[in-house]
């Protein structure tokens, strides 16, 4: 449910060059879902790390989807990766920095655009 609130939400804000994104940004997750500790057993909770670069490698040779589409699929949790990484894991933020640092201005502030449609998402699930 959460793809199609994403999905929504960038439509209803015009963001046209999301929508293909919004779509398939999470299609890994179920590729590499898997329950942290018993907390997460507890309460039926999965653990979804680096579901990015799986939903990426599922896509990445469809010929119909641009490179643009890809890359936002593939890196549509960098910004957040970058805050998470930066406190708890030094060697991860280092990398997930180089990454960072290669892309370009433009894309950067659609990656950072990205995840307010993928919050906004998030917020619908809670009501």
């Amino acid at each position: 449910m959460h793809t199609i609130w994403v999905t929504w939400e960038a439509i209803k804000r015009g963001k046209w060059k999301f929508v293909p994104a919004a779509l398939l940004h999470d299609i890994g997750k179920p590729f590499v879902a898997y329950v942290k500790d018993d907390e997460d057993k507890e309460y039926g909770e999965y653990s979804f790390t680096d579901h990015e670069e799986m939903s990426y490698q599922i896509i990445k040779n469809w010929f119909f989807l641009s490179d643009y589409t890809k890359n936002l699929v593939r890196y549509h949790y960098l910004v957040r990766d970058l805050e998470k990484s930066k406190k708890e894991d030094l060697p991860r933020y280092a990398k997930k920095y180089e990454i960072w640092e290669s892309l370009d201005d433009d894309f950067k502030e659609d990656l950072k655009e990205f995840l307010i449609l993928d919050d906004a998402g998030k917020g619908k699930r809670r009501r």
